[in-house]
């Protein structure tokens, strides 16, 4: 039996008590039946106003409470719809009460409410870090990143797949923040660095393009948006534009700059103040790294030195073109090539003067004869060497017979053994002569088979030098051949008159005075040094002719030539005819027949 049961059972009870206490006090009052009656009905119409009230007010508690169940099962789904809390379903069973079912509800309805109120501040800071980076990219301002109330997100969608979206997009912009302050940092640097070069103000040059590129700090981050980077790559073509304009601007200058040092023979201190400077000359534009190196002032410190040398050099001109002109005289005496006398010193000097020539071109003219020398002393070097081994040969033989002369180069003076080691080497050196010239020949007439021209030296003919030292050096030969002859033949005689101590014949006095003569009217060694002529240059057969060079100073050959030709030798030259004549008239005998003894 219920409880509701019980009650009826007890209420009925206690009513029909109360019914029979009622009728029993009417009994004794004597009411009359239809007052009873009227009684009862008011009593029964009084039962059922209590009864409907109570009704009432149960049916209006259960419409309120199927209303807030209703209320928050629609609440709850919609929670579940939109975070995706699909696990969260509920399930009730049709015989569960309201209040039951609206107590399972409730529970699940403010975990859901929670988790909605967490998600909704994940999105709310999301969209706020989403906002605030798309600012700082787009350029335009955001809201404060401080949340007062609930984020007008979108309440429908707040799933977890929602949730991944924004923190996908979230990073995405992170890291295009990333790469765009690493963009803004390495243009920033590079900015820095050009202006540091060019002696730019780099705070006024960042700051046309915003100012928090150089005022980074906690109130204001750097600027990352498309116009500063804009901005920015604008910058660096202007920076670098004018990088290479002043590049080649002070490369000029220091080109000059050189050529004024080298035509001044500045000293080295004075060229290293411009140490820096200089040092762009062959470097590759991206080496040009040193600060202020570009700066408009180091620039007009070049042009001021290039301007004051340039003043300098118009007034020492004379002496400019002078000392170029005594270098190319140094060029062409050590490669024994003949010079260029329109520049020659005294007429240089008297043009200069005479205001018919620049200076400048008088001295680029001298300079492209130093040029075209150093190019003819280089194509003539291999000769040119072998003449100087033969000239060293020709010095030691000249030498050698000078110490031969020495009676004193036995004794035991201090360094005779070095000169006896000298004499040793000179020997082995002088074999060597005949075969040098041989090869110096056949090397200088394929030198000049290959540049179609004659190898001149000191205006004559090297082939005709040469041959005619050949020449000479074999009638030295013959010479010496003859002295021993006239050695052998003296040293007869004086037998001879050992044997007979006779007087001598009238033919070995004219003997004699032959040998006087040919003293007095000789060298003292029996020959004449032959003259060198001229070779004319592009005939068929080139002649020696008396060379342009020897007028007015000594010429180089001839003095060669007078010392190789001219030897010191102590004999007297007589004819072998006449020795043996001589000798024939001494001994009695007749020309050809075999001589005495």
């Amino acid at each position: 039996m219920g409880g509701w049961e019980r009650t009826s059972i007890s209420m009925e009870t206690t009513c029909g008590a109360l019914l029979r206490e009622l009728e029993q006090i009417w009994a004794e009052i004597g009411e009359s039946e239809d007052e009873k009656d009227r009684m009862l009905l008011e009593l029964e119409r009084e039962c059922m106003q209590v009864y409907r009230r109570k009704v009432d007010e149960a049916s209006s508690a259960r419409a309120r409470l199927h209303q807030s169940l209703v209320a928050k099962e629609a609440e709850l789904a919609a929670l579940v719809a939109s975070l995706g809390e699909h696990s969260h379903q509920l399930k009730m069973e049709k015989q569960t009460s309201l209040r039951e079912q609206l107590a399972s509800v409730t529970p699940l309805l403010e975990e859901l409410r929670v988790k909605k109120g967490e998600r909704i501040k994940e999105f709310a800071e999301l969209q706020s870090q989403i906002d605030r980076i798309s600012a700082e990219i787009t350029g335009y301002g955001h809201r404060s990143d401080a949340v007062d109330g609930p984020f007008n997100v979108e309440e429908y969608d707040l799933s977890i797949r929602k949730l991944t979206e924004y923190q996908t997009q979230l990073r995405s912009l992170q890291e295009e923040k990333s790469d765009r302050l690493h963009k803004v940092l390495e243009y920033v640097n590079e900015v820095h660095s050009l202006c540091g070069m060019l002696g730019v103000d780099f705070r006024k040059t960042v700051d046309e393009v915003h100012p928090s590129l150089h005022e980074t700090g906690s109130e204001q981050s750097t600027n990352i948006s498309d116009n500063t980077l804009e901005g920015l790559s604008q910058a660096l073509l202007k920076l670098k534009t004018e990088k290479k304009i002043r590049i080649q601007k002070l490369q000029e200058t220091v080109e000059s700059l050189f050529e004024l040092w080298n035509l001044m023979d500045s000293s080295e201190e004075e060229r290293r103040r411009f140490g820096k400077v200089t040092s762009i000359l062959g470097s590759p534009e991206s080496n040009v790294t040193y600060s202020g190196m570009l700066s408009l002032e180091t620039i007009k410190q070049t042009e001021a030195e290039v301007e004051r040398l340039t003043k300098l050099k118009a007034s020492r001109m004379k002496e400019l073109v002078l000392k170029r002109r005594y270098e190319l005289e140094d060029i062409c005496r050590n490669a024994h090539v003949e010079l260029n006398m329109n520049t020659a010193p005294e007429k240089s000097i008297a043009l200069i003067d005479s205001g018919l020539v620049d200076p400048s071109e008088l001295l680029a003219n001298i300079g492209a004869q130093i040029v075209k020398a150093k190019e003819e002393s280089m194509v003539r070097k291999e000769i040119m060497d072998r003449v100087n081994k033969w000239l060293a040969a020709c010095e030691e033989e000249s030498w050698l017979e000078e110490y031969n002369q020495d009676e004193n180069r036995y004794s035991s003076l201090r360094g005779t053994h070095l000169n006896l080691k000298r004499a040793e080497k000179a020997r082995a050196m002088i074999s060597k002569i005949p075969a040098i010239v041989d090869n110096l020949i056949s090397r200088t007439f394929a030198w000049e088979d290959e540049q179609n021209m004659p190898f001149l030296y000191d205006g004559v003919r090297l082939i005709s030098i040469l041959e005619e030292y050949k020449l000479t050096r074999q009638q030295r030969e013959e010479e010496k051949r003859r002295y021993r002859d006239q050695k052998k033949l003296q040293i007869l005689l004086t037998e001879k008159e050992a044997v007979y101590a006779s007087k001598p014949s009238p033919r070995c006095n004219s003997f004699n005075r032959k040998i006087n003569g040919s003293h007095a009217n000789g060298n003292g060694n029996g020959f004449m040094t032959p003259k060198p002529r001229r070779v004319s240059v592009g005939s068929a057969t080139p002649e020696l002719l008396t060379p342009r060079s020897c007028s007015g100073r000594h010429n180089g050959y001839f003095k060669e030539m007078r010392r190789l030709s001219i030897a010191p030798l102590n004999f007297v030259a007589i004819s072998k005819e006449d020795a043996i004549s001589s000798f024939a008239s001494i001994s009695g005998s007749e020309p050809g027949s075999p001589p005495l003894g």
